[in-house]
């Protein structure tokens, strides 16, 4: 069902959650930059999150590593403690790379979608010759093993004022990442082609000559808004 979501674009994805999913920022998280995959594809699967902490958290590290575990066609979603995150650059106190190309390597070999990581990320040049699609808030050099931890593998992660569960759906793409709880996809994917269509016939519209506020409401009429 996931895979369903790739047929759209992650600004469909925020518009259907904003319409029937209840979130007024569409699900989407700001800030996220695609890094390596192809321009223009878009890639949706299940979450598998991972939260990492400071090396001072009193939680114990994980053991064994995360990425060895991720399931095929999961997006990997690598967020930080609550108390890490910041609302302005470079948005997380974590200041060194979360992820780095052994793990897309990795990643691809069990078959994962992609990976979305809310932090710096290294091995660019890697995950590009790899066509493995990574998304992250920007780049970095140094490796977290000193100053932070993995604390938490496939259990809910806090980003923002959300709560993103293991399963629910991730969509990304070169506008940004959306995340849309599990009971909340059949009902997005219900709205999508819809409002697409309508989208589609007011572009075509527009192009006519005719303004784009009339056009937007006769396409959209009877749509959920």
């Amino acid at each position: 069902m996931e895979r369903e979501f790739e047929k759209y674009t992650s600004c469909d994805a925020a518009d259907a959650m904003v319409a029937v999913g209840g979130a007024n920022d569409g699900g989407a998280i700001p800030f996220v930059h695609q890094q390596s995959g192809r321009a223009g594809a878009t890639i949706a699967g299940p979450a598998y999150t991972v939260e990492y902490a400071p090396q001072s958290d009193p939680r114990p590290a994980v053991s064994g590593h995360y990425i060895d575990s991720v399931p095929a066609g999961a997006i990997v979603l690598i967020a930080t403690a609550a108390d890490c995150q910041l609302d302005y650059a470079p948005y997380t106190s974590l200041r060194n790379s979360l992820y780095g190309g052994l793990m897309s390597t990795r990643a691809k070999y069990l078959g994962a979608a992609g990976t979305v990581v809310l932090g710096l990320i290294r091995d660019i040049a890697e995950h590009r010759r790899l066509d493995y699609p990574v998304y992250s808030y920007g780049l970095g050099s140094c490796a977290p093993n000193k100053l932070a931890k993995v604390v938490a593998v496939n259990e809910p992660v806090v980003i923002g004022d959300r709560t993103v569960r293991p399963g629910d759906v991730v969509v990304a793409d070169e506008n940004g990442v959306v995340t849309v709880p599990a009971d909340k996809a059949n009902a997005c994917l219900d709205y999508m082609p819809l409002r697409a269509k309508a989208d589609e016939l007011a572009a075509e519209d527009i192009a006519g000559g005719i303004p784009a506020a009339t056009a937007q409401k006769n396409r959209r009429q009877g749509l959920p808004k």
